[in-house]
Protein backbone atom coordinates (compact mmCIF):
# COMPACT_ATOMS: atom_id res chain seq x y z
CA UNK A 1 0.00 0.00 0.00
CA UNK A 2 2.89 2.01 0.34
CA UNK A 3 2.93 2.55 -3.56
CA UNK A 4 -0.55 3.49 -3.35
CA UNK A 5 0.47 6.03 -0.83
CA UNK A 6 2.56 7.75 -2.85
CA UNK A 7 0.58 7.57 -6.03
CA UNK A 8 -1.80 10.00 -3.58
CA UNK A 9 0.13 12.19 -2.46
CA UNK A 10 1.75 12.89 -5.87
CA UNK A 11 -2.08 13.44 -6.98
CA UNK A 12 -2.69 15.66 -3.79
CA UNK A 13 0.53 18.05 -4.66
CA UNK A 14 -0.14 18.11 -8.04
CA UNK A 15 3.64 17.25 -9.13
CA UNK A 16 2.16 15.13 -12.60
CA UNK A 17 -0.56 16.54 -14.83
CA UNK A 18 -4.07 15.92 -13.64
CA UNK A 19 -4.77 13.15 -16.12
CA UNK A 20 -1.82 11.13 -15.60
CA UNK A 21 -3.91 8.60 -13.51
CA UNK A 22 -5.90 8.39 -16.80
CA UNK A 23 -2.68 7.55 -18.53
CA UNK A 24 -1.21 5.15 -16.59
CA UNK A 25 -4.50 3.24 -16.31
CA UNK A 26 -4.68 3.20 -20.11
CA UNK A 27 -1.30 1.55 -19.99
CA UNK A 28 -1.52 -0.94 -17.23
CA UNK A 29 -5.05 -2.73 -18.71
CA UNK A 30 -4.05 -2.38 -22.57
CA UNK A 31 -0.64 -3.53 -22.32
CA UNK A 32 0.95 -4.00 -19.50
CA UNK A 33 -1.72 -6.78 -17.86
CA UNK A 34 -2.21 -8.44 -20.81
CA UNK A 35 1.22 -8.93 -21.23
CA UNK A 36 1.95 -10.29 -17.86
CA UNK A 37 -0.86 -12.67 -17.75
CA UNK A 38 0.14 -13.80 -21.64
CA UNK A 39 3.73 -14.68 -20.84
CA UNK A 40 3.24 -16.07 -17.33
CA UNK A 41 0.46 -18.66 -18.49
CA UNK A 42 2.42 -19.60 -21.88
CA UNK A 43 5.56 -20.42 -19.48
CA UNK A 44 3.17 -22.63 -16.51
CA UNK A 45 2.00 -25.66 -17.57
CA UNK A 46 -1.51 -26.65 -19.09
CA UNK A 47 -2.02 -29.00 -15.93
CA UNK A 48 -1.05 -26.11 -13.09
CA UNK A 49 -3.20 -23.77 -14.72
CA UNK A 50 -6.75 -25.84 -15.06
CA UNK A 51 -7.33 -25.87 -11.07
CA UNK A 52 -10.45 -27.16 -11.57
CA UNK A 53 -11.39 -26.58 -7.34
CA UNK A 54 -10.02 -22.96 -7.63
CA UNK A 55 -12.53 -22.42 -10.86
CA UNK A 56 -15.29 -23.46 -9.18
CA UNK A 57 -15.05 -22.50 -5.88
CA UNK A 58 -14.27 -18.93 -6.99
CA UNK A 59 -17.20 -19.01 -9.52
CA UNK A 60 -19.36 -20.37 -6.77
CA UNK A 61 -18.55 -17.51 -4.50
CA UNK A 62 -19.64 -15.29 -7.25
CA UNK A 63 -22.96 -16.78 -8.21
CA UNK A 64 -24.11 -17.19 -4.82
CA UNK A 65 -23.08 -13.73 -3.33
CA UNK A 66 -24.96 -12.36 -6.79
CA UNK A 67 -27.75 -14.45 -6.78
CA UNK A 68 -28.76 -13.56 -3.33
CA UNK A 69 -28.35 -9.82 -3.95
CA UNK A 70 -30.73 -9.83 -6.74
CA UNK A 71 -33.07 -11.65 -5.26
CA UNK A 72 -32.87 -9.62 -2.24
CA UNK A 73 -33.41 -6.19 -4.56
CA UNK A 74 -35.66 -7.21 -6.47
CA UNK A 75 -38.03 -8.49 -2.92
CA UNK A 76 -36.99 -4.76 -2.17
CA UNK A 77 -37.72 -3.38 -5.37
CA UNK A 78 -39.65 -5.21 -7.64
CA UNK A 79 -39.40 -4.74 -11.57
CA UNK A 80 -36.05 -2.54 -11.41
CA UNK A 81 -33.66 -5.77 -12.87
CA UNK A 82 -30.75 -3.01 -14.25
CA UNK A 83 -30.43 -1.58 -10.70
CA UNK A 84 -30.85 -5.14 -9.06
CA UNK A 85 -27.83 -6.31 -11.83
CA UNK A 86 -25.78 -3.05 -10.64
CA UNK A 87 -26.31 -3.99 -6.80
CA UNK A 88 -25.21 -7.53 -7.85
CA UNK A 89 -22.36 -6.60 -9.90
CA UNK A 90 -21.08 -4.25 -6.86
CA UNK A 91 -21.33 -7.08 -4.58
CA UNK A 92 -19.18 -9.54 -6.62
CA UNK A 93 -17.11 -7.90 -9.35
CA UNK A 94 -13.71 -7.45 -7.42
CA UNK A 95 -10.67 -6.04 -8.53
CA UNK A 96 -9.03 -8.76 -9.54
CA UNK A 97 -6.61 -6.84 -12.20
CA UNK A 98 -5.54 -3.74 -10.72
CA UNK A 99 -5.44 -4.59 -7.06
CA UNK A 100 -5.07 -8.43 -7.56
CA UNK A 101 -2.20 -9.07 -10.04
CA UNK A 102 -0.10 -6.16 -8.33
CA UNK A 103 -1.04 -7.86 -4.87
CA UNK A 104 -0.44 -11.29 -5.33
CA UNK A 105 2.98 -10.94 -6.50
CA UNK A 106 3.64 -9.23 -3.64
CA UNK A 107 2.35 -11.42 -1.23
CA UNK A 108 3.83 -14.41 -3.11
CA UNK A 109 6.95 -13.60 -4.51
CA UNK A 110 8.53 -15.55 -6.91
CA UNK A 111 5.42 -17.92 -7.39
CA UNK A 112 3.68 -18.29 -10.81
CA UNK A 113 0.55 -19.41 -9.18
CA UNK A 114 0.01 -15.64 -7.79
CA UNK A 115 -0.52 -14.56 -11.41
CA UNK A 116 -2.11 -17.89 -12.59
CA UNK A 117 -4.80 -17.23 -9.67
CA UNK A 118 -4.85 -14.09 -10.08
CA UNK A 119 -5.87 -14.47 -14.08
CA UNK A 120 -8.28 -17.14 -13.48
CA UNK A 121 -9.77 -14.87 -11.27
CA UNK A 122 -10.01 -12.05 -13.49
CA UNK A 123 -10.91 -14.28 -16.49
CA UNK A 124 -14.36 -15.54 -14.17
CA UNK A 125 -14.93 -12.09 -13.15
CA UNK A 126 -15.13 -10.92 -16.94
CA UNK A 127 -17.43 -13.44 -17.45
CA UNK A 128 -19.46 -12.03 -14.43
CA UNK A 129 -19.34 -8.56 -15.75
CA UNK A 130 -20.43 -9.81 -19.17
CA UNK A 131 -23.83 -11.60 -17.65
CA UNK A 132 -24.37 -8.19 -15.83
CA UNK A 133 -23.95 -6.29 -19.23
CA UNK A 134 -26.50 -8.45 -20.64
CA UNK A 135 -28.92 -8.21 -17.92
CA UNK A 136 -28.53 -4.31 -17.46
CA UNK A 137 -28.60 -3.87 -21.90
CA UNK A 138 -32.05 -6.22 -21.83
CA UNK A 139 -33.51 -4.33 -18.64
CA UNK A 140 -32.46 -0.88 -19.69
CA UNK A 141 -34.91 1.23 -21.26
CA UNK A 142 -33.09 4.01 -22.11
CA UNK A 143 -31.36 1.49 -24.63
CA UNK A 144 -32.64 -0.73 -27.36
CA UNK A 145 -30.65 -3.62 -28.91
CA UNK A 146 -31.59 -6.09 -31.44
CA UNK A 147 -28.50 -7.97 -30.71
CA UNK A 148 -29.04 -11.76 -28.88
CA UNK A 149 -27.94 -11.41 -25.79
CA UNK A 150 -25.02 -14.41 -25.97
CA UNK A 151 -23.74 -11.78 -29.08
CA UNK A 152 -23.96 -9.22 -26.40
CA UNK A 153 -21.57 -11.34 -24.17
CA UNK A 154 -19.06 -12.52 -26.43
CA UNK A 155 -18.75 -9.05 -27.99
CA UNK A 156 -17.65 -7.77 -24.34
CA UNK A 157 -15.26 -10.72 -23.69
CA UNK A 158 -13.42 -9.93 -27.08
CA UNK A 159 -12.91 -6.57 -26.43
CA UNK A 160 -11.28 -7.21 -23.04
CA UNK A 161 -7.42 -7.00 -23.29
CA UNK A 162 -6.78 -9.05 -19.90
CA UNK A 163 -9.56 -11.59 -21.42
CA UNK A 164 -7.43 -11.90 -24.60
CA UNK A 165 -3.68 -11.99 -23.84
CA UNK A 166 -5.18 -14.55 -20.57
CA UNK A 167 -6.14 -16.57 -23.30
CA UNK A 168 -3.07 -16.52 -25.63
CA UNK A 169 -1.16 -17.42 -23.15
CA UNK A 170 -3.72 -20.55 -21.88
CA UNK A 171 -3.74 -21.41 -25.61
CA UNK A 172 0.25 -21.42 -26.23
CA UNK A 173 0.96 -23.59 -22.87
CA UNK A 174 -1.69 -25.94 -23.78
CA UNK A 175 -0.25 -26.78 -27.29
CA UNK A 176 3.34 -26.62 -25.62
CA UNK A 177 4.85 -23.42 -27.58
CA UNK A 178 7.62 -21.74 -26.58
CA UNK A 179 8.00 -18.17 -27.55
CA UNK A 180 10.81 -16.80 -28.97
CA UNK A 181 13.45 -15.50 -25.89
CA UNK A 182 13.46 -11.99 -27.31
CA UNK A 183 9.99 -11.71 -27.48
CA UNK A 184 9.43 -13.39 -24.21
CA UNK A 185 11.54 -10.60 -22.44
CA UNK A 186 9.81 -8.46 -23.90
CA UNK A 187 6.54 -9.44 -22.26
CA UNK A 188 8.65 -9.42 -19.08
CA UNK A 189 9.69 -6.32 -19.49
CA UNK A 190 6.62 -4.92 -19.96
CA UNK A 191 4.31 -7.04 -17.53
CA UNK A 192 7.28 -6.01 -14.94
CA UNK A 193 5.62 -2.74 -14.91
CA UNK A 194 2.48 -3.71 -13.84
CA UNK A 195 1.79 -4.01 -10.49
CA UNK A 196 4.04 0.09 -9.72
CA UNK A 197 1.85 1.51 -12.69
CA UNK A 198 -1.32 0.28 -11.29
CA UNK A 199 -0.84 0.81 -7.21
CA UNK A 200 0.93 4.45 -8.29
CA UNK A 201 -2.76 4.83 -10.32
CA UNK A 202 -4.91 3.58 -7.68
CA UNK A 203 -3.88 6.18 -5.03
CA UNK A 204 -4.01 9.06 -7.40
CA UNK A 205 -7.35 7.98 -8.48
CA UNK A 206 -8.41 7.76 -4.73
CA UNK A 207 -7.07 11.15 -4.01
CA UNK A 208 -9.10 12.90 -6.91
CA UNK A 209 -12.31 10.75 -5.61
CA UNK A 210 -12.01 11.83 -2.48
CA UNK A 211 -11.47 15.56 -3.43
CA UNK A 212 -14.99 14.97 -5.25
CA UNK A 213 -16.65 13.34 -2.88
CA UNK A 214 -15.65 16.32 -0.25
CA UNK A 215 -17.57 18.38 -2.69
CA UNK A 216 -20.75 16.21 -3.07
CA UNK A 217 -21.72 15.36 0.51
CA UNK A 218 -24.99 13.67 0.58
CA UNK A 219 -25.98 11.24 2.45
CA UNK A 220 -29.23 9.52 3.37
CA UNK A 221 -30.01 7.03 5.70
CA UNK A 222 -30.71 4.51 3.00
CA UNK A 223 -27.65 5.56 1.04
CA UNK A 224 -25.43 4.28 4.16
CA UNK A 225 -27.44 1.52 4.42
CA UNK A 226 -26.82 0.48 1.32
CA UNK A 227 -23.31 0.95 0.92
CA UNK A 228 -22.22 -0.85 3.96
CA UNK A 229 -24.48 -3.88 2.82
CA UNK A 230 -22.55 -3.26 -0.89
CA UNK A 231 -18.92 -3.62 1.24
CA UNK A 232 -20.17 -6.25 4.06
CA UNK A 233 -21.30 -8.32 1.04
CA UNK A 234 -17.81 -8.10 -1.27
CA UNK A 235 -14.73 -7.91 1.69
CA UNK A 236 -16.77 -10.09 4.12
CA UNK A 237 -19.55 -12.34 3.21
CA UNK A 238 -17.93 -13.31 -0.41
CA UNK A 239 -14.59 -13.98 1.48
CA UNK A 240 -16.02 -16.28 3.95
CA UNK A 241 -17.88 -18.08 1.01
CA UNK A 242 -14.84 -18.64 -1.07
CA UNK A 243 -12.73 -20.16 1.82
CA UNK A 244 -15.79 -22.46 3.09
CA UNK A 245 -15.51 -23.97 -1.04
CA UNK A 246 -12.06 -24.10 -1.65
CA UNK A 247 -11.86 -25.95 1.83
CA UNK A 248 -14.52 -28.73 0.51
CA UNK A 249 -12.92 -28.41 -2.74
CA UNK A 250 -9.90 -29.97 -1.16
CA UNK A 251 -7.87 -26.95 -2.90
CA UNK A 252 -4.14 -26.47 -1.56
CA UNK A 253 -3.50 -24.54 1.28
CA UNK A 254 -1.50 -22.10 -0.81
CA UNK A 255 -4.47 -21.71 -3.48
CA UNK A 256 -6.87 -21.20 -0.66
CA UNK A 257 -4.72 -18.19 0.45
CA UNK A 258 -4.80 -16.78 -2.97
CA UNK A 259 -8.33 -17.35 -3.66
CA UNK A 260 -9.74 -16.26 -0.12
CA UNK A 261 -7.74 -12.72 -0.53
CA UNK A 262 -8.82 -12.33 -4.38
CA UNK A 263 -12.23 -12.69 -3.24
CA UNK A 264 -12.57 -10.11 -0.51
CA UNK A 265 -10.91 -7.43 -2.98
CA UNK A 266 -13.11 -4.26 -3.37
CA UNK A 267 -15.21 -3.67 -6.44
CA UNK A 268 -13.78 -2.66 -9.42
CA UNK A 269 -14.27 0.68 -11.52
CA UNK A 270 -15.14 -0.67 -14.31
CA UNK A 271 -18.91 -1.04 -12.29
CA UNK A 272 -19.15 2.78 -12.00
CA UNK A 273 -18.50 3.18 -15.63
CA UNK A 274 -21.08 0.62 -16.74
CA UNK A 275 -23.75 2.13 -14.31
CA UNK A 276 -22.42 5.52 -15.94
CA UNK A 277 -23.06 4.60 -19.48
CA UNK A 278 -26.63 3.18 -19.26
CA UNK A 279 -27.40 5.67 -16.32
CA UNK A 280 -28.09 3.09 -13.83
CA UNK A 281 -27.09 3.24 -9.94
CA UNK A 282 -23.88 5.45 -11.43
CA UNK A 283 -23.41 7.82 -8.45
CA UNK A 284 -23.59 4.69 -5.54
CA UNK A 285 -21.59 2.52 -7.57
CA UNK A 286 -18.96 5.13 -7.46
CA UNK A 287 -19.12 5.97 -3.95
CA UNK A 288 -19.31 2.04 -2.92
CA UNK A 289 -15.85 1.55 -4.73
CA UNK A 290 -13.95 4.67 -2.90
CA UNK A 291 -15.35 3.08 0.72
CA UNK A 292 -14.57 -0.14 -0.28
CA UNK A 293 -11.31 0.18 -1.35
CA UNK A 294 -10.31 2.90 1.33
CA UNK A 295 -11.77 0.07 4.13
CA UNK A 296 -9.54 -2.96 2.30
CA UNK A 297 -6.49 -0.82 4.08
CA UNK A 298 -7.94 -2.24 7.23
CA UNK A 299 -10.05 -5.63 5.83
CA UNK A 300 -6.73 -7.02 3.99
CA UNK A 301 -4.37 -6.75 6.42
CA UNK A 302 -6.70 -8.62 9.08
CA UNK A 303 -7.82 -11.87 6.80
CA UNK A 304 -3.68 -11.88 5.61
CA UNK A 305 -3.37 -12.63 9.61
CA UNK A 306 -6.40 -15.13 9.50
CA UNK A 307 -5.08 -17.04 7.11
CA UNK A 308 -1.46 -16.86 8.13
CA UNK A 309 -2.85 -18.34 11.74
CA UNK A 310 -5.30 -20.93 9.62
CA UNK A 311 -1.95 -22.08 7.59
Amino acid sequence: FAIMLLGGLVQKMRILPLDTDLILNQFVYYVAFPAILLIVLAETRIEDIIQWGFIASFSLAMVITYAVVIGTSLWITPKNQAIAAMRALNSTFGNTAFIGIPLLSIMFPNNKMALVAAAIASLLSVIMFAFALVSIELASKNKQTSQPAILIMLSALAKNPIVVGSLIGITLSACHMELPASVSLMLHQLGNTSSPCALFAIGMVLVKALRQQGRDKVFTASLVAELNAINLLKLIIQPLIAFGLLNTFGVAQELIAMGVILAALPTAASVYLLGERYQVHANISAQAILYGTLVTFFSLPIIETLLKSYG
